[in-house]
């Protein structure tokens, strides 16, 4: 250990008197001093060196360290000095990659604002008790639609209403890109049931969906969503008002005005819509807009996946994570999510 390491004094000193532009330099310290370099190779095989000679070892492992740092430094100072590769041909200066670099400008990137809320909003019902579930984009007719409890000839099936990527008039399951983030709903609780962890099940899961809607201030052909699912024993609407009262204090504000209007959903029974009082622009009265639609699982989509609602109860909810962007950050025009104009960027 003594000898290699007087070896690499040796060596580098030697190395280091030959070094005369920056480049040089900078191989030289990545191969003597970097991190995969000589000096740290070495100090690796400490642990092989005997109790009673560590402290002889580790003295002469610093002064190396500590002589061939000061060479490194004096060899910088001379080379810049000297024009020896900071500086070309005629004296013209060059960048020194060892400096600290120069702010050229102000603008800092960070996060869209469609992923900021993903995240606040998973944080908020993570604090609720909920886990984040995932599931495929391309999904089957037979977890978008069947399971779902969304019969044959229902008018949300209809091609024009969706985007499939095989014709639903000649193939049995065709394949489609998912028109809602239920169907993780569906494949978290076939998978609870297939692998025996539950119920109980407590999921939101957020991501993109597909509709073929015309653009405009409101809608566009894809978007995201973020749904719920609960199942338990007893759960009621209780349980489900309660928690998106909970949610919409938490996330927006402790004087959060929101309602439930009876609705219907062909997967929940009883269903409802969830309205919020917000102003979509600066000194706009609020009003009444509709977040998404929630209820309680209907006992048909339980069963569907192997659950028994004698037994089990649940509730699910579904919101659109751009409208609750909207309505928190007052954007008066979904397209400008995604327009990519760095001038509503550094405002959000």
């Amino acid at each position: 250990m003594l000898d290699a390491l007087a070896s690499i004094r040796t060596e580098g000193l030697a190395q280091l008197a030959s070094v005369s532009d920056a480049d040089s330099l900078e191989r030289w310290r990545v191969a003597f001093l970097g991190t995969k370099g000589r000096l740290k190779a070495a100090m690796g095989g400490m642990k092989d060196v005997a109790p009673a000679d560590k402290p002889k070892v580790g003295a002469l492992a610093n002064a190396v360290k500590s002589e061939l740092e000061q060479a490194f430094e004096a060899r910088k100072a001379a080379i810049a000095a000297g024009g020896g590769g900071l500086a070309g041909g005629g004296g013209e200066p060059k960048v020194d990659m060892t400096e600290p670099g120069m702010i050229a400008t102000q603008a800092l990137g960070r996060r869209h604002i469609i992923s900021r809320v993903r995240d606040e909003l998973v944080d908020v019902f993570g604090r609720m008790g909920f886990d984040v579930a995932t599931g495929p984009e391309l999904e089957d007719d037979e977890h978008n639609f069947v399971k779902l409890n969304i019969p044959e000839g229902h008018p949300a099936r209809e091609p024009i209403d969706n985007f499939y990527v095989d014709d639903p008039l000649t193939t049995p399951r065709p394949r489609m890109l998912r028109s809602q983030t239920s169907t993780v709903q569906i494949r978290t609780m076939e998978d609870a049931v297939a692998r025996g962890w539950g119920p109980p099940i407590k999921v939101v899961s957020p991501g993109r969906v597909y509709r073929p809607d015309t653009v405009d201030a409101t809608h566009s052909f894809m978007f995201h969503q973020i749904e719920g699912l609960y199942i338990d024993r007893g759960v009621s609407m209780v349980d489900l008002k309660s928690t998106l009262m909970h949610f919409a204090r938490a996330y927006f504000a402790e004087d959060a005005q929101v309602r439930l209007r009876p609705s219907f959903f062909p997967f929940t029974e009883p269903s409802a819509e969830f309205d919020m009082m917000i102003a979509l622009k600066p000194g706009e009265v609020a009003r009444w807009i509709e977040l998404g639609g929630c209820g309680m699982v209907d006992p048909n989509v339980l069963e569907a996946c192997g659950i028994d609602p004698e037994i089990w109860t649940g509730f699910a909810f579904g919101f659109g994570i751009e409208r609750i962007a909207m309505g928190k950050y007052g954007i008066p025009d979904i397209r400008m999510l995604f327009e990519n104009d760095l001038r509503f960027l550094e405002q959000v």
